[in-house]
């Protein structure tokens, strides 16, 4: 029988991740194939902390057939993750630094951590794509172009907000003299429809809005915590 009392953990937060990797070992594991071996260990962590939150805060899962150096018993997860939890503050924002397809700069912010099981409503995707003018060297955006960057996205913020839960700013782009805003709203909100009527201000060059379905916040896949 497949008992939470005779489960037991290893745990480990990575530096800088806000998240536990886990690593499981029960006695009943080395009569069980793999499949098996990780049903019983998602099963035990849902118990344990209930879904949303294991997608939230566990990372890697590996099901042990052998109880891991430094193993806790189960039932000290939910403090783990609790403390992990408490390092969390909402509001923070990531920047990142790559290249394009074409091996141009590319900067990045994003909501930290992003992660879609926070806004489980939100699949609609709405993509506000800026032209700019003043641009450096690699094509990002300076002076004049970044001033007026800044300020429409205080103004979508502010409408964002005034939505409430139903729409937020994901994360924002800059390459290319082009800027990509991802927003993610529930249909209903009507936050597409604000959004279209504030990218007709933009004064830079001709703003694309364009909204699709996205539940699994693909759009933005290389984002996520």
């Amino acid at each position: 029988a497949f008992g939470l009392d005779k489960l037991v953990l290893g745990l480990r937060v990575p530096r800088g991740a806000l998240r536990v990797d886990v690593s499981a070992y029960h006695p009943v594991f080395g009569e069980l194939d793999e499949d098996a071996r990780m049903d019983a260990t998602l099963m035990a962590l849902d118990r344990l902390l209930g879904e949303d939150d294991v997608a939230r805060w566990v990372g890697e899962i590996t099901p042990a057939t052998s109880a891991p150096i430094d193993a806790v018993p189960a039932v000290h997860l939910p403090a783990v993750v609790a403390d992990v939890a408490a390092d969390h503050e909402t509001g923070q924002w990531a920047t990142l630094e790559g290249r394009t397809a074409t091996g141009a700069p590319l900067v990045a912010a994003t909501r930290y951590p992003l992660r879609p099981v926070d806004h489980p409503l939100l699949d609609q995707h709405i993509a506000v794509t800026l032209p700019y003018r003043d641009k450096d060297g690699g094509g990002l955006p300076v002076g004049g172009s970044l001033a007026a960057l800044r300020a429409f996205e205080e103004r979508l913020d502010e409408r964002l907000r005034a939505l409430g839960e139903e729409a937020v700013l994901a994360a924002h782009l800059s390459a290319e003299r082009r800027r990509v805003m991802h927003v993610y709203a529930t249909p209903e909100s009507g936050a597409a429809a604000a959004i279209k009527e504030l990218a007709a201000t933009w004064k830079e060059g001709r703003a694309r809005v364009d909204v699709s379905p996205d539940p699994a916040w693909s759009a933005v896949a290389p984002f996520l915590a």
